[in-house]
């Protein structure tokens, strides 16, 4: 997609903003449907500050149901190409596309014990790491409670949908 200025973005009707921005936030428009109405924004900060606001408004069961429709890190959707082009673009950033068989036994060990322990999987806003970055990130965060990872799993999500909006909207 071709992005847009903040003020082309300001002006379009509410359905289509809602397409524009409806993969900001993994598999859920809700989030950029929720938001249209208080255009015009004068910044990628206020907008995404937003749509932040509409998810930790949301409550605990629609956070969760946002948390989960996120991909697995080379997990099977990606094998299969079923990750939206958003994910797909992250991972193949992060080099998750080239694991070495050892690097992806490794992977589907720690995706399988985190949903395991959390009951969703691993969120990490995978760009500036390496693959070897995420492992160690993946063991770090599996010692963590499941309330302070459902919390750090938002705030990757946020990282998420900020990055996305960086690559969507220019300013102007």
């Amino acid at each position: 997609m071709n992005s847009l200025t903040l003020s082309e973005l300001n002006t379009l009707s509410a359905d289509e903003f809602t397409r524009v921005l409806g993969g900001v936030f993994e598999h859920s428009p809700w989030v950029a449907e929720q938001v249209q109405a208080q255009r015009p924004f004068s910044s990628i900060e206020e907008l995404h500050a937003a749509m932040v606001r509409v998810i930790e408004d949301a409550g605990t069961e629609a956070q969760l149901r946002l948390i989960r429709s996120h991909p697995e890190l080379a997990g099977k959707a990606a094998i299969r190409g079923e990750l939206t082009p958003e994910s797909n673009a992250e991972q193949a950033g992060a080099g998750l596309d080239r694991c070495s068989p050892e690097e992806y036994a490794t992977l589907t060990a720690l995706n399988q014990a985190y949903r395991e322990k959390f009951g969703f999987p691993f969120i990490l806003a995978v760009k500036g790491y390496d693959r070897r970055g995420i492992i160690d990130e993946f063991r770090r965060r599996a010692a963590l409670t499941p309330e302070e990872e459902m919390a750090e799993s938002l705030k990757q999500i946020y990282k998420i949908g900020r990055f996305r909006l960086e690559d969507l909207v220019q300013l102007g």
